[in-house]
């Protein structure tokens, strides 16, 4: 007897790069939240361990630790996307060379913020069937020793899965880096 599967919701968010805002990203919320969010929450502990530990002092202040886990990763900029094509072929398992793990296929779902993929990549699986997408198994391969990552799996709704990636929201800023609104 197989257990019920909790489905998620993704939206797939457009938005000049937080490095380099001339060119445009591919950002990704789940279940509202932005994955660099989730990947911060998910690396807190694991980042602490490394900064701190071994008799070492990190000297950051909580804040700047806290704009340190978030920006860690940069949303994609999948070249000159302006139609989603390519967008759309990388989110569903079709992804150029470059951004996936030649030994396990793992898709990168997030890049690093200097502006070169593979410098600092979030992998993930992403299994593509008629009636869903799921992303699980995330883990960053400079990393080994932290494993695959507390985050995931996530279950998509194919039909919601290819109209977010057909439809992406488009935002004038990154999200993570825009100013609060003033009351």
């Amino acid at each position: 007897m197989s257990l019920p599967t909790t489905t998620h919701r993704v939206e797939f968010v457009r938005h000049p790069h937080p490095g380099f805002p001339h060119l445009t990203a591919w950002g990704i919320r789940i279940d509202g939240a932005d994955l660099r969010a989730l990947v911060a929450e998910a690396t807190r502990e694991l980042w602490s361990q490394e900064l701190d530990g071994d008799g070492g002092r990190d000297d950051d202040t909580q804040e700047e630790r806290e704009a340190f886990l978030l920006g860690q990763h940069a949303p994609l900029h999948l070249d000159d996307d302006a139609d989603g094509a390519l967008a759309r072929a990388h989110f569903l398992g079709d992804a150029p060379q470059h951004l996936r793990d030649h030994n396990t296929g793992a898709l990168c779902l997030l890049s690093c913020p200097c502006g070169i993929d593979a410098c600092w990549p979030l992998l993930a699986s992403v299994r593509v069937t008629p009636t869903e997408v799921t992303w699980s198994a995330f883990h960053q391969p400079h990393r080994k020793q932290w494993g695959e990552l507390p985050l995931g799996p996530y279950v998509f709704p194919r039909p919601a899965y290819d109209e977010a990636l057909a439809m992406p929201t488009h935002l004038d800023q990154d999200p993570l880096t825009a100013a609060p609104a003033e009351d």
